[in-house]
């Protein structure tokens, strides 16, 4: 097994959104709001679960070597402090 090119936390984020987005988002966005996506930029698959953690833990068991990227359904960051919600406009 070869070892997989890693890239910058930023250009991971960059891939992740952009396959969210053009393929993942239309599949999930009506009936997993508020739950976590696990996505693999260098194949496109993805995990769903109620936890950040979840997610990654399932994409990692069909792929190990996943150069993964979170998002939450519905959401345009991961986690946020503060009194203000940050959920995407519709």
């Amino acid at each position: 097994m070869t070892t997989p090119t890693r890239r910058t936390p930023e250009e991971t984020g960059r891939l992740g959104d952009r396959i969210y987005q053009s393929h993942i988002r239309p599949l999930v966005e009506a009936d997993h709001h508020g739950q976590f996506v696990a996505i693999d930029v260098d194949s496109g698959s993805y995990a769903i679960a109620d936890t950040a953690l979840a997610a990654s833990d399932s994409l990692r068991e069909r792929h190990p070597d996943a150069d993964t990227w979170c998002l939450r359904v519905g959401y345009g960051v991961l986690r946020h402090f503060g009194g203000r919600s940050l959920r995407n406009p519709e």
